[in-house]
């Protein structure tokens, strides 16, 4: 019986699912898919500057699981810029992080969502993205 797949980490801060060759239509291209992981571990591996280590820590994956998803990203990302395919983003077994904020009103610490406006325990609106540790 095979092992679950487990849920792999992604920050959720992409702005583009879609990349083509510029002055073709969409119809009258290829397709290849990248998932959400493959970005997240091209992200932190080549853009970030992570050691594999700790980028697969991010990720709630082994290093070696990283470093097969960055070689498979990889190819795929090869093939389309020499081709000239479309590179679709979608799909993977992921878990979004939720971002960290901090009130300096109470000095507390607590998870939240992008629109979050006030801390959930002095109700005070001067947060701030939190430092990552």
């Amino acid at each position: 019986m095979v092992r679950p797949r487990l849920h792999r980490r992604v920050s959720g801060e992409f702005n583009a699912t879609y990349f083509k060759p510029a002055g073709i239509p969409v119809r009258d291209l290829d397709t290849i898919n990248l998932t959400f992981d493959e970005l997240e571990a091209i992200r932190l591996t080549d853009l970030e500057e992570l050691y594999q280590a700790d980028a697969a820590t991010n990720m709630n994956i082994s290093r070696q699981t990283l470093g097969n998803i960055v070689k498979s990203a990889h190819k795929k990302i090869a093939e389309a810029l020499i081709k000239g395919k479309a590179i679709k983003i979608e799909g993977g077994t992921i878990e979004y992080m939720q971002k960290l904020y901090y009130c300096p009103a109470c000095e507390s610490t607590f998870q939240g969502e992008d629109n979050k406006d006030s801390c959930p325990s002095c109700r005070s609106a001067q947060i701030e993205p939190a430092k990552e540790p």
